[in-house]
């Protein structure tokens, strides 16, 4: 069982490496330990500095178990060495530490030092042997200036590393250290911040996929990219990566670089097929986001980046655009008067399998054909194996003048309300009343309509049985009826 060492005063200077090494573990509780200036305090087990205490690290900590902090860390010119021969954890309670220095010495698998909570290092992180690895929602920061070395093959920052350069502008070339150089190519950006997650082998998080088919997926290093300021014009990145974070993929002679431009956006492709043998890739852009590569016979699957539908003079015009198609075979438009029931108005061919942006669009014409006030649109991706995706729902509002009286009731069937649109080609008092299926009248009023689009509830409609209704609308010489269902 180890023993902690416990320092009762205050402003201690510790030079006392052959007494720290006489117990397993050291425990600073309550008191002000320092460190200073080539001094090394060696702890062969963990170092715990407990709430209501304050070390500063000066010289040279070496530590063999976990670093805990729930106290105060005083930011100094010294570094923190982490010396263990399994895994350890780096826990600094919020503190930020100067250097970190990770020499790990067990067998892989067993060599990571384990960041639960946010960690920022403020002068160099300096990676020899073993593998730091942050928690999923854990971060650790490398502020300006900061710098990161000894990242190769089996030795590198899994996980969340920030990293930020507080002045990027004209045409200096600033390499992050974490995967990626950015040359602003003569704009001027401000701070710029890269996150680059990596080996954690969890889709969507540090590596894009095709939810459909798990087999068409990303490397798995994703890197989000945010600037003060807005690129004026095409920024270069180049993008690079270890063979750790190849996820399964073997061949990047014909890669592809992928961004998603919003939170939970689909991915799209950005660039053209570039080869990426030696894992690494460059790109232009003018918006800066989350970005990945996959090998270009891999892409994601047909994703829909917009889909509008608004109205042009008596017709309705439908645009869509996609960020990159897998086996589309094409799209169908339908349309619907009432929401409900969808047919096809046309057909647009797709373009198979592409990582290249692709705008379409069709013309429903004469909308005053539908005799209602509202049309609803939606469209319906067909897959070249015969499998079919449907979009949301769009509507486009019927010119008045285009249409006689319409009466639509929404939803049908209704449990609790109904909503009654009446499209009026006249400002006039219109009569309206409910019947039931065997022709009693259970609501009967009448209202002044406005030209156009008149809304309103069916009073009373929650209190009606379970069952089918008839609602008649007569204004001047024109009468209407619609079907009203209560479930």
């Amino acid at each position: 069982m180890s023993r902690p060492l416990f320092f009762a005063s205050v402003g201690v200077a510790l030079a006392l490496a052959g007494a720290a090494a006489q117990a397993q573990d050291l425990t600073n509780t309550g008191t002000q330990l320092t460190v200073e200036p080539g001094v090394l305090l060696s702890v062969p087990g963990a170092l715990r500095n407990q709430a209501g205490a304050t070390l500063t690290p000066g010289g040279t900590v070496q530590v063999g178990g976990d670093f805990i902090n729930t106290g105060t860390v005083v930011p100094a010119n010294g570094t923190l060495v982490l010396i263990g021969s399994t895994e350890q954890t780096l826990s600094a309670g919020g503190a930020s530490l100067g250097r970190v220095e990770v020499r790990n010495t067990g067998p892989a698998g067993q060599n990571r030092i384990l960041l639960p909570t946010d960690l920022t290092v403020l002068q160099q992180l300096t990676l020899v042997s073993g593998l730091p690895r942050t928690d999923a929602t854990a971060t650790l920061h490398l502020p300006d200036g900061a710098t990161l070395t000894g990242e190769t093959a089996g030795r590198y920052v899994q996980g969340n590393l920030e990293i930020t350069r507080a002045a990027v502008q004209g045409s200096t070339v600033v390499d992050f250290g974490n995967g990626l150089v950015l040359n602003p190519n003569g704009g001027s950006l401000g701070a710029v911040r890269v996150l680059r997650t990596a080996g954690l082998q969890q889709a969507g998080v540090s590596f894009g996929q095709n939810p459909a088919n798990p087999s068409q997926h990303t490397i798995d290093r994703i890197w989000s990219v945010t600037a003060d300021q807005t690129p004026t014009a095409p920024a270069t990145l180049t993008l690079s990566w270890l063979p750790d974070d190849d996820n399964g993929l073997t061949n990047f002679a014909q890669a592809q670089v992928w961004r998603m431009p919003a939170s939970s956006a689909p991915w799209e492709a950005i660039g053209s097929p570039t080869d990426a043998s030696a894992r690494s890739i460059t790109v232009s852009t003018t918006a800066f986001s989350r970005l990945t590569v996959s090998e270009g016979q891999k892409p994601l699957p047909v994703q829909l980046v917009s889909f509008t539908a608004r109205r042009v003079g008596p017709d309705a015009l439908l645009r869509w655009t996609t960020a990159q198609e897998l086996n589309n075979a094409g799209f169908e438009v339908e349309s619907s008067p009432d929401g409900r029931t969808f047919r096809s108005v046309g057909r647009v061919a797709g373009h198979g399998t592409t990582t290249q942006r692709h705008d379409y669009q069709l013309t429903d014409p004469n909308l005053a054909r539908y005799q209602v006030p509202l049309v609803y649109y939606r469209l319906r991706q067909l897959d070249q194996d015969g499998t079919a995706t449907t979009s949301q729902v769009q509507t486009v509002a019927v010119p008045s003048e285009a249409l006689p009286l319409a009466v639509q009731v929404y939803p049908t069937p209704f449990t609790t309300q109904a909503t009654v649109l009446i499209q009026a080609p006249e400002t006039s008092p219109a009569t309206l009343r409910v019947v039931d299926a065997v022709g009693r009248t259970l609501w009967q009023q009448t209202l002044p309509l406005t030209k156009g689009e008149n809304r309103l509830n069916l009073p009373q409609a929650h209190t009606w049985p379970v069952g089918t209704y008839v609602l008649g609308v007569r204004q001047g010489h024109q009468f209407r009826t619609v079907k009203v269902v209560r479930e």
